[in-house]
């Protein structure tokens, strides 16, 4: 495990092959380990970086609300210690918001992003509505909240053919801090709409997105993408595209990184 002190709290993260360089950062209830496969598969290529979010992981938590901007200049931190001056994130879900962030924050740092299962846009008011309700069912009941938050990820038709997977994923859920949960919850629920990123067509932008996708809305999201240059996959699954589509992302990615 490698880490380094990011405003006196620990950030861990891991670094592989050389190359370009590639950031793959998770999503909400996830930590780098998700990452195993696309690091062993792409470390052959390109130096592949993973990074803990706040109060992810082996990542400590930072306070009671963990804003975007932070994780952004966390990663930063991480990127500046191994002397990385550019590279490409793949963020999924949250760590599409932190990529966002991060594209805001240091534009002359970003080669291309590539947003999984993610969006610019801000929650709507029913989205912050919920991220309220999701603190309130957390801290009564953790495990209930964490194991169906994650099963729900998943398209209903493969929660059984992948019911093996969805149990790891929960049990590295579950090693997520309460207030890891609800300081990132409380950081999604004020983020910035950051549509105009998108449009001013700075880097080259991939949006990846599952057509059953229980949490994001695909037709909705289709709509930041209108007069951009962003190129647009669609896989027929859920919002766990890493897991759910894993050998056709692999594909993607290694076209989009070339």
């Amino acid at each position: 495990m490698k880490t380094l002190l990011y405003k006196n709290t620990k950030i861990s993260y891991s670094d592989s092959g050389t190359g370009n360089t590639i950031v793959l950062l998770h999503g909400f209830l996830e930590n780098k380990k998700m990452w195993k496969d696309y690091v062993d598969f792409f470390s052959e290529k390109y130096r592949v970086v993973t990074i803990d979010l706040l109060g992810h992981g082996e990542s400590e938590p930072l306070g009671y609300v963990h804003e975007m901007e932070d994780n952004a200049n966390a990663v930063n931190e991480v990127l500046e210690y191994l002397k990385i001056e550019k590279a490409t994130i793949v963020g999924h879900s949250m760590g599409g918001y932190v990529g966002l962030a991060f594209a805001e924050l240091y534009p002359q740092k970003i080669q291309k992003l590539v947003l999984l299962n993610s969006t610019s846009k801000e929650d709507s008011a029913e989205k912050k509505l919920n991220r309220t309700r999701a603190i309130k069912a957390v801290k009564q009941n953790y495990v209930s909240f964490v194991s169906l938050a994650i099963a729900n990820l998943f398209s209903e038709n493969n929660r059984t053919r992948l019911s093996e997977e969805i149990e790891k994923v929960k049990t590295e859920a579950l090693k997520t801090p309460l207030q890891g949960i609800i300081a990132s919850q409380e950081g999604m629920k004020i983020r910035k709409d950051r549509e105009w990123l998108l449009k001013e067509n700075r880097f080259p932008v991939l949006l990846i997105l599952g057509k059953k996708d229980p949490v994001l809305n695909y037709e909705e999201s289709l709509s930041q993408i209108e007069d951009t240059t962003a190129e647009l996959i669609s896989f027929e699954d859920g919002h766990m595209s890493q897991i759910e589509n894993k050998e056709e992302l692999k594909t993607t990615l290694s076209h989009f990184f070339e």
